[in-house]
């Protein structure tokens, strides 16, 4: 345990060395903000709405509660180490050599399908307003902007992710705000049939029972996608011991404001059963309200959804890979940063990776884009129970006198911890009930198995039974 809280310390201080704290409070407010509030809400509704009714309140609440714990068990480990790659590294130290490569691995590939999917979505989006321009054009040039802004700083990114996300926020906050005047004062034709009552007028509250609630639950977590970025972000953040703890808390009833507010308002100015599958309901809803162009504003906003969480998955994907190559798990280029203190060669392999969704929107955009988003939710799932199990092992490490307690602390531990992973087994067990995310499940295996095979050939690599935890020593390198 010694030599690993070494090597691991040691991990840390190259970071700092090689990572420039550049991301303020308000940047890391919003890029967990940005990443969570994305088309799991603007057009995933749509089809949860039609699951459950309005009943997809409370499956909101109860994966809202769940994440809740998840971000403070984050919390509570990223003020004991804020480092870049926080999930891969609290593995490695707390569970054992192959979850941090694991959760490395697959936190990376989750956001890497989501940035296929992301791009693709921007591409549908433009041919909204250019129907003429080919769909792999749009997909390529946002993949592009989005490469350029996370090569040039990180306190670029932050500034355009902040933008992205207020974009977002002042939408869903605009649409709050005129949704209660319109219930409120009986204003727009649509004032005389909204009403707090059509919540539970149309079939009753949960007019499929309480099966509906459970269907939507991989629904819902896959919106809350994206939450955990503030982890990503710590190795980068000024102050992290003061910012850290107000974003995690903060983080979760602002999303839960936003989302569940987001949903009462929208079902009580249309009665849910009018919302349709496929449909955002943010669309829908704007356009009975008779606001001129309201279909086109949303449209701009979908696609700053979508091109926001891009962004956030190029930060993400390269922090992610620069943190596997300090423990050798991956190749040791992937570790080295640029002049700007960017691990630009980790920024660029992700990001051509991610072009191959620029090929896939040419071909089969529809289909991928509901396949790996179901996809990247396995990623998730994993990564949330690596974090709550990770959390486990700091607790009993500080019990045993071996590491430092904070005063961030998770409440509820360890029950809580053994309910989260429960939850995330169940969440699993409902993607094989709907034959569209059923994909997911046949995916998983074939990608734990070539973890395995990885993770084997890294030990052979090395000479040793497992890849050791040996911090690669970098030296910033400058571009050309």
């Amino acid at each position: 345990m010694t030599d690993v809280k070494a090597m691991l310390a040691e991990e840390a201080a190259h970071e700092a060395r090689d990572l420039h704290r550049g991301l303020k409070d308000r940047h890391i407010q919003m890029i967990a903000l940005g990443g969570a509030i994305g088309v799991g809400l603007s057009l995933g509704a749509g089809r949860a709405i039609s699951v459950a009714g309005p009943g997809l309140l409370l499956s909101y609440a109860v994966g809202g509660l769940i994440i809740f714990f998840i971000m403070r068990a984050l919390g509570e480990l990223l003020l004991y180490r804020p480092v870049a790659g926080s999930f891969a590294s609290y593995a490695e130290e707390f569970i054992g050599p192959f979850a941090g490569f694991a959760t490395g691995w697959s936190y990376w590939f989750t956001w890497v399908t989501i940035g296929m999917a992301e791009i693709t979505a921007v591409a549908v989006y433009v041919n909204y307003w250019f129907p003429d321009v080919p769909q792999w054009i749009p997909a390529l040039v946002t993949l592009a902007v989005l490469y350029s802004a996370n090569r040039i700083s990180v306190a670029l990114f932050g500034e355009l992710e902040f933008w992205f996300a207020l974009i977002k926020v002042v939408t869903i906050v605009g649409m709050i705000l005129v949704g209660l005047a319109i219930i409120c004062f009986d204003i727009t034709p649509l004032g005389k049939t909204a009403s707090f009552s059509n919540l539970w007028s149309h079939g009753g509250f949960m007019p499929f029972g309480i099966l509906g609630v459970v269907m939507t639950l991989q629904i819902v977590m896959f919106a809350y996608q994206g939450v955990e970025l503030i982890g990503v972000t710590a190795g980068e953040a000024q102050n992290p011991e003061r910012v850290l703890p107000s974003a995690t808390n903060s983080i979760i009833w602002r999303i839960l404001a936003f989302y569940v507010g987001a949903l009462v308002i929208m079902m009580a100015l249309v009665p849910w059963s009018e919302l349709r599958p496929g449909v955002s309901p943010f669309v829908f809803v704007f356009e009975r309200i008779g606001i001129p162009g309201a279909a086109g504003l949303i449209n701009f906003v979908v696609i700053t959804a979508a091109a926001s969480s891009c962004n956030s998955g190029i930060f993400s994907t390269g922090r992610m890979l620069y943190t596997l190559a300090q423990f050798r798990q991956a190749p040791q280029a992937l570790g080295r940063v640029n002049r700007h203190h960017l691990p630009a060669n980790a920024i660029t392999l992700s990001t051509l990776v991610m072009s191959i969704g620029v090929v896939l929107n040419y071909l089969v955009p529809e289909q991928v884009f509901v396949w790996v988003t179901s996809i990247s939710l396995i990623g998730a799932l994993w990564t949330w129970t690596i974090i709550v199990l990770a959390h486990l092992g700091y607790r009993r490490a500080v019990a045993a006198g071996t590491v430092k307690a904070v005063s961030f602390r998770m409440p509820g531990a360890p029950y809580m911890n053994w309910v989260v992973v429960a939850f995330m087994v169940a969440v699993c067990g409902l993607l094989a009930l709907d034959p569209s995310t059923r994909v997911a499940l046949y995916v998983a295996p074939v990608w734990f198995a070539l973890l395995g095979i990885g993770y084997r050939l890294c030990a052979t690599g090395t000479g040793a039974s497992a890849p050791k935890a040996v911090p690669v020593r970098l030296q910033p390198e400058s571009e050309s």
